[in-house]
C-alpha cells in the first residue's frame, strides 16, 4: 500500500510543480499579476500557454488517478501489477508535462494515453473476479 499512497501523494503534487513554468511565463510578460492571475494567464502565448494547459491537465488527470488508487485500496487490490501501473502512470505524467513544455505534441499525446491507460487498468484490476 505504501507505493500506492506515495504515488497518490506525488500525483497530488504534480499540478503544483506544473505551476512553476506558468509562473515563470507570467513573470516574463510584465511580472506575475497576483491581483488578476487568471486574466494574465489567459493572455499567455507559446510556452506560457502550453505551461498553463499542462498545469490544468495535471488536475484533470489527478481526478481519474486518485479514483483508481482509492478503488484499488478500497477493494484490497494492491498487487504488484497495480503498483507497477501506478508508478508507470506517475512516470508518464512527468514525461507528459515535459513534452507539453517542449511542444512535442505527438509524443505528449502518447504519454497521456499511457498514463490514462494505467489509471483505467488499475480500475479494471479492482473488479472482483
Amino acid at each position: 500500500m505504501t507505493t500506492l499512497v506515495l504515488c497518490l501523494i506525488v500525483a497530488a503534487l504534480l499540478p503544483y510543480f506544473a505551476k512553476i513554468p506558468v509562473a515563470i511565463a507570467m513573470h516574463r510578460v510584465g511580472g506575475y499579476d497576483n491581483h488578476h492571475p487568471r486574466e494574465q494567464q489567459a493572455k499567455l502565448k507559446g510556452f506560457g500557454e502550453r505551461a498553463l494547459a499542462a498545469h490544468q491537465n495535471a488536475f484533470e488527470s489527478l481526478i481519474v488517478f486518485a479514483i483508481a488508487i482509492l478503488l484499488a485500496i478500497a477493494t484490497g487490490n494492491m498487487n504488484e501489477t497495480v503498483q507497477t501501473l501506478a508508478v508507470t502512470h506517475i512516470g508518464f505524467r512527468i514525461i507528459y508535462n515535459i513534452l507539453y513544455l517542449l511542444d512535442k505534441a505527438t509524443w505528449r499525446s502518447l504519454s497521456w494515453a499511457v498514463a490514462i491507460g494505467c489509471s483505467f487498468a488499475i480500475m479494471f484490476q479492482s473488479i472482483p473476479s
